[in-house]
């Protein structure tokens, strides 16, 4: 049991040094997904690890415990944007938010009926554009001390809400490179396959962009295979 809750609180201390210098994101990555408008607006997402209960993962690694999870869902397909996917908690930052960090526990709290005060904040993340739907995201990374029942609270806005054990995400079997195509341009984007609650998903796009890049920063990214392809989900 020691050596367990060593592990965890070692995860934990990991995830918390990423957030040093400001969290800033790889040059590269971070231009990479391209510019916003002037007029972009805010918003926050909830980077949430935490310690399952139960089933834990089916993959071994020396980086991270089984036990070791990140809350994900998975957007209403009638969504305006990004419909179907998987993401973090999250959305736009409201006049009455205290900055990204309050936006994204009172998206995660409206999303998936978790209770904020189980949560400890870790701190943000270097913000990032998102083009597609003309944002700029700040990831807020936080720790799952006290976790509690949660679920997809509003139909109209999430279809699934789910924990899913990070050595899974890791495990280079369920590693792909998502492609999509525009006209005669591909653009490629690393994706990860996982089952919950009886459904398999792909996570790719945003989410999957800051899952990879924050598992590389940590130095928990196992050699995969990126000649692996799948096509995004349109």
């Amino acid at each position: 049991m020691t050596g367990d809750t060593d592990s965890r609180t070692s995860a934990r201390d990991q995830l918390a040094a990423a957030t040093r210098d400001g969290g800033a994101w790889p040059e590269p990555w971070r231009h990479a997904v391209g510019p916003v408008r002037d007029d972009a607006r805010r918003a926050a997402v909830l980077l949430l690890f935490g310690v399952l209960d139960h089933a834990p993962a089916e993959h071994v690694t020396p980086a991270v415990p089984r036990a070791l999870d990140v809350l994900l869902l998975a957007r209403a397909s009638t969504l305006g944007h990004h419909p179907g996917q998987v993401a973090f908690p999250g959305g736009r930052l409201e006049p009455g938010d205290d900055g990204p960090v309050g936006a994204a526990l009172r998206e995660a709290r409206e999303e998936t009926g978790l209770d904020p005060d189980g949560v400890d904040v870790l701190g943000p993340l270097g913000e990032l554009p998102l083009p597609v739907s003309n944002h700029r995201v700040t990831p807020v990374l936080a720790w799952w001390a006290r976790p509690t029942p949660v679920r997809a609270v509003d139909a109209a806005e999430s279809a699934h809400v789910f924990r899913v054990p990070v050595a899974d995400l890791l495990d280079p079997e369920r590693r792909r490179t998502v492609t999509v195509r525009h006209a005669r341009r591909v653009h490629r984007s690393p994706g990860f396959l996982v089952e919950a609650d009886g459904r398999e998903h792909l996570v790719w796009g945003f989410t999957g962009g800051v899952l990879d890049a924050l598992f590389d920063r940590l130095g928990w990214t196992e050699p995969w295979d990126r000649t692996r392809t799948v096509p995004a989900p349109l």
